[in-house]
């Protein structure tokens, strides 16, 4: 027996109904290695997380820990081997301290009472094995999300975690913050303990990885040691086709460029933006950059009508406009697919075709009566237009792989027939596979004379799908870059205050 080998997972499939997204999963975990699961949103990866972890019953297979072979699998059972999985949306309590985040559902007790000292002084020690320094007495909602991560990892840790799953922990950081995390699970690495790490930036695999499992539509295609593959080779494992061209060929929409700009602004400032001014061309990709912090998100939710705005002009068609609300910019042929699709661009808890209709109800009413006809053939043409794999229409949003989802926000806006669209993050935690199809999309947007404004904070996106880029920084603009003569290092000189 390989004594090495924390956890080895046998022969595990999983079905629901007649569909199975997993089949016949088999790999091993060794101690002390970063062992990255890859693959397109659905591909598996995320349920042998949650059947490794108890969070779901596999059904056939056998997981077995330092050389028991275990049935009946259950989140008790795998806490207690030592397995612990810190999930996208964490699971804190916002208004409590961290030490008390630390310790719920398992305090220290002194006597009848709960000592207090005693968990601020455990929850110290954690910090200080992980080399990192939070204030134990803060309130968890004054931390950044990379503490957040940290503090999550944290309560893994107080449970003698030796295997830890880490389902895409650097979706939402920035450079500076991804530095930080992976300094820690370097030392949790060193320590031994066994890291399961999902992650769609491939970049991140080669930099922290020892080993890359490589899964497609529930099957696993192969395990190899990282310095044994490429980037271009993983992409076509993941997505079973050879990648033509990451972005689409440059195009010209072909619109007449003299009549009114679809969007300008002048001037526009409030708290935390200063004199922001850009010209939208019909037919043209506006790409938004800059640091974290610089602005863009901000710019782009004033002009949208969802912030206030103290001084400036906007004006949609060369005529002067002012936004009091969301609805307002909407009835004037604005869109905005937002950063976060969870939290402000789905309501998970309907279905998808309810979420795609959701802007145009009113249109699809008589008497406020929702016509269940039309409400089907926007979604079948939003199905077919954007590719949406999903069972059924009629399935939760929440079912949806997060590339699906994304499509579904796009299906909404599509749905209002906006001219202008605003893409905050288009593909953040989006797989490969699934950014071919939404560039392609964006793209073929732009031919149909629509005007869209891009942030992104992936340089590459940038500078593959932008006609021009306006670059901002600590909330104002900084410069303008034509597509011909932008590059990173003029875009990262601008964004950092370099004139």
């Amino acid at each position: 027996m390989d004594t090495s080998v924390f956890l080895s997972v046998k022969d595990v499939s999983k079905q629901y109904g007649q569909v199975t997204v997993l089949d016949k999963f088999t790999a091993d975990f060794h101690r002390g290695e970063v062992h990255a699961l890859v693959g397109e949103n659905g591909a598996g990866k995320s349920t042998i997380c949650k059947a490794i972890a108890g969070a779901i019953r596999p059904t056939s297979g056998t997981f077995v820990v330092d050389g028991k072979a275990l049935s009946g699998w259950t989140p008790q059972e795998a806490k207690k081997a030592g397995v612990s999985m810190v999930y996208q949306e964490f699971n804190l309590i916002p208004e409590m301290p961290v030490y008390e985040n630390l310790f719920v559902g398992k305090e220290i007790h002194k006597s009848l009472f709960v000592d207090k000292k005693a968990m601020i002084a455990e929850s110290r020690r954690i910090f200080a094995e992980m080399g990192v320094s939070i204030n134990a007495h803060a309130k968890l909602k004054t931390l950044s999300v990379a503490y957040c991560q940290l503090v999550e990892i944290a309560k893994a840790l107080l449970d003698n975690s030796k295997l830890l799953i880490l389902d895409e922990p650097t979706a939402t950081l920035t450079n500076n913050e991804v530095g930080i995390l992976f300094n820690v699970l370097g030392k949790l690495k060193d320590s031994g303990i066994s890291l399961i790490y999902i992650s769609h930036r491939l970049e991140e695999i080669f930099t922290l990885c020892d080993t890359i499992t490589v899964l497609r539509d529930g099957l696993l295609i192969k395990t190899m040691p990282v310095p044994e593959t490429t980037i271009e080779q993983l992409i076509h494992m993941m997505i079973g086709r050879e990648m033509s061209q990451e972005f689409p060929p440059r195009v010209e929409s072909g619109m007449p460029r003299d009549e009114p700009s679809p969007l300008r602004v002048e001037g526009v400032t409030n708290k935390k933006l200063k004199n922001i001014s850009f010209t939208l061309k019909k037919g043209e990709i506006l790409g938004l950059a800059g640091l974290v912090g610089a602005g863009r998100t901000e710019t782009v939710r004033a002009v949208f009508g969802a912030d206030k705005i103290d001084a400036g002009k906007i004006f949609v068609k060369g005529k002067e406009v002012r936004f009091r609300s969301p609805s307002d910019a909407i009835r004037e042929g604005l869109a905005l697919i937002p950063e976060d699709r969870k939290r402000d661009g789905l309501m998970l808890i309907l279905s998808i075709m309810h979420n795609i209709s959701v802007v145009v109800i009113k249109n699809l009413s008589v008497f406020t009566i929702v016509s269940g006809t039309k409400e089907k053939e926007i979604t079948e043409r939003s199905r077919q237009l954007l590719a949406i794999k999903a069972a059924s229409m009629t399935n939760l949003a929440r079912s949806l792989s997060g590339g699906n989802q994304q499509k579904i926000v796009l299906a909404k806006w599509l749905a209002s027939d906006a001219d202008i669209f605003i893409f905050d993050e288009p593909t953040r935690g989006i797989d490969v596979g699934a950014k071919k199809e939404i560039y392609d999309f964006l793209v073929k947007l732009k031919v149909e004379g629509k005007s869209l404004i891009v942030i992104s904070s992936e340089m590459q996106e940038i500078l593959g799908l932008c006609d021009r880029i306006v670059v901002m920084h600590e909330g104002e603009v900084q410069g303008e870059l034509d597509w011909k003569e932008a590059t990173q290092e003029k875009i990262l000189s601008l964004a950092s205050g370099i004139t």
